[in-house]
């Protein structure tokens, strides 16, 4: 399944992208949200796994963007600013599954199961 990193933080891209190799996922990343634009418009993935600060914006004001353009795209949202406002915020704009930093590797894992489990994946 295809996926899309959007994170600044280069060492999170890579780890995020060894776990999901692990689960047979075809994964890109971007750093910033200009980029993750031309990436969804050029590819759309089925799951975005979405920073919240960003260096051109935030990650929170760019769900409204995927959920418009891309509305069968599943979003993961990972972030250090991880309080209660913050989840609530990021649910109600639509994001699908909310994952503090530091994550480990079984939330992630288990964030792409339940997304599998509940929704039929194209296999790509």
């Amino acid at each position: 399944m295809k996926t899309l990193i959007i994170d600044d933080e280069i060492d999170i891209c890579y780890l995020l992208s060894g776990i999901l190799r692990q689960k047979n996922c075809h994964t890109n990343y971007v750093n910033n949200l200009a980029d993750a634009v031309v990436q969804l418009k050029n590819s759309p993935p089925f799951i975005v796994f979405l920073d919240n600060h960003l260096p051109d914006g935030l990650g929170i004001d760019f769900v409204a963007h995927i959920k418009k353009n891309y509305p069968d795209t599943k979003i993961i949202m990972i972030t250090a600013y991880d309080t209660i406002d913050d989840r609530q915020q990021a649910i109600n704009k639509g994001v699908d599954i909310f994952i503090g930093k530091p994550f480990t590797k079984e939330a992630i894992i288990s964030a792409i199961e339940d997304l599998n489990n509940s929704h039929s994946v194209p296999h790509m």
